[in-house]
């Protein structure tokens, strides 16, 4: 059970390592289209679980685009911090897992029209 603090904190880490996918990663990351899906925070506020959809444009693969981001977590969290800097004392250590339950959802649709 995540208490008010913990919510608002991931909302907030939601809506800003959204924008700096959409805006600022580009270059690094290529074209594909990342969403942050959940995110979860520790109670502690020292972790964040972040998951993410990535749609892949231009022949590149899903796993790719993670080992990238897992390559960039640092300047990630970086870019975070500096827009979060306000808001919370400490920035937390962020955790990226893969979000498939879209692809999951479509294979199930899928084999339903079948």
């Amino acid at each position: 059970m995540q208490t008010t603090r913990q919510n608002k904190i991931s909302r907030l880490i939601q809506e800003d390592l959204g924008e700096i996918f959409l805006k600022e990663m580009k270059p690094t990351l290529g074209n594909s289209l990342i969403t942050v899906t959940k995110v979860r925070i520790t109670s502690d506020l020292s972790i964040a679980r972040i998951y993410v959809s990535i749609f892949p444009i231009g022949g590149v693969t899903k796993e790719a685009v993670m080992q990238g981001i897992a390559e960039n977590n640092g300047d990630i969290r970086r870019r975070l911090g500096l827009r979060e800097g306000k808001q919370l004392r400490i920035i937390p250590q962020l955790e990226f897992y893969l979000d498939d339950s879209l692809d999951y959802i479509e294979n199930i649709e899928n084999l339903l029209k079948k």
